[in-house]
């Protein structure tokens, strides 16, 4: 439980709780992941083979499980022979922490498979391109539409029925579609990322734009403002920090479309990487992979943040408590709380 001086509404905790809270978000996980790894009566639902015994079918570091060992061992020892040894351990898709660690590096010195596959250097860099590709396209559809609505209710009566009707429809479900279109290399999973964005994009920014000061507006036309000028020098402009915090939230929807993308068509980018190490039973490459794709974005999401510092320095908000994290993990400059 945490001490009830922390729990003050509306109050924000000084800058050393912070940094605590955000260091015990990222080690409370890790803890649980290390103790179900590494101590043995906690979750260790198999045993891995030491010494075979007499047991015909074990061999040493086979992973069976616990019932079928013992089992094994019973029938040995009532024949007159020796039982076999074996030490508890998890299954093979639960790699503990070290072996991930150590993925880190080895993952991008395992060779492809397959002659003409992609090293996983190179299908990060892929799909980063399809994620960024598919959210500029989006976001050039998105923001002005979506401006519009917010500012011009009969655009919003014209627009959003059939926008709030086409959001719900999985984009997965126009995969198909989509290879039939545009074939089936990287367009459409393009696609896939722009369809699982733009509807989203359009309902938010226009739910952004409608928030703005109608004194402002009000002012504005008494100082004889036209219709352009209220819409660019007035909502705009009142609107543009949360716009951008806006973009940055829906680029990290943005990356949860990326799994389901690159399966469309030919496989690629780190999809492809990540099923192809599942399917040769290297799952520590795979939660490495995993975990680069949320360090990706989440090192994506601080440099957008201290750009907006940057771009907007008459904001005043409360430091990123994933910033204070990553300033007190890495002491550089450039990242801030």
């Amino acid at each position: 439980m945490l001490p009830s001086r922390w729990l003050v509404v509306g109050q924000e905790p000084t800058s050393s709780v912070r940094l605590t809270l955000t260091m015990l978000s990222f080690l409370l996980p890790l803890a649980v992941w290390a103790l179900v790894s590494y101590v043995p009566w906690i979750w260790h639902p198999l045993v891995r083979v030491s010494a075979v015994g007499d047991v015909a079918w074990f061999k040493p570091g086979l992973l069976v499980e616990r019932a079928v060992f013992t089992a094994e061992n019973a029938k040995a020892i009532i024949a007159g022979g020796r039982a076999a040894e074996g030490t508890p351990a998890n299954p093979v898709f639960l790699p503990a922490p070290h072996k991930v660690l150590l993925a880190f590096y080895s993952a991008f010195q395992t060779k492809p498979v397959l002659r003409g596959d992609l090293w996983l250097h190179e299908s990060l860099l892929l799909s980063i391109k399809t994620i960024l590709v598919g959210f500029l396209f989006s976001s050039l559809l998105g923001v002005p539409i979506g401006i519009l609505c917010g500012a011009y209710p009969p655009i919003t009566r014209l627009t959003e029925p059939v926008i709030d009707f086409v959001r719900y429809m999985p984009a997965p479900a126009f995969g198909a579609l989509a290879v039939a279109v545009l074939g089936i290399f990287d367009a459409p999973k393009v696609a896939i990322i722009v369809i699982g964005t733009f509807f989203q994009q359009v309902l938010v920014i226009a739910n952004t734009v409608r928030r703005h000061d109608p004194a402002l507006v009000e002012a504005a036309q008494t100082l004889g403002a036209n219709r352009w000028q209220l819409l660019r020098r007035v909502i705009i402009p009142s609107c543009l920090v949360d716009l951008y915090n806006d973009q940055r939230i829906l680029l990290g929807w943005a990356w949860t479309y990326l799994i389901v993308a690159e399966v469309v068509g030919v496989s690629s980018g780190i999809t492809f990487f990540i099923n192809q190490q599942a399917k040769y039973r290297n799952f520590e490459n795979v939660y490495a992979a995993i975990i680069m794709i949320g360090l990706i974005g989440l090192l994506t999401d601080q440099g957008l943040a201290f750009i907006g510092r940057r771009l907007f320095p008459w904001q005043l908000r409360p430091p990123s408590r994933v910033g204070a994290f990553l300033r007190w993990l890495f002491p550089v400059k450039l990242i801030e709380a």
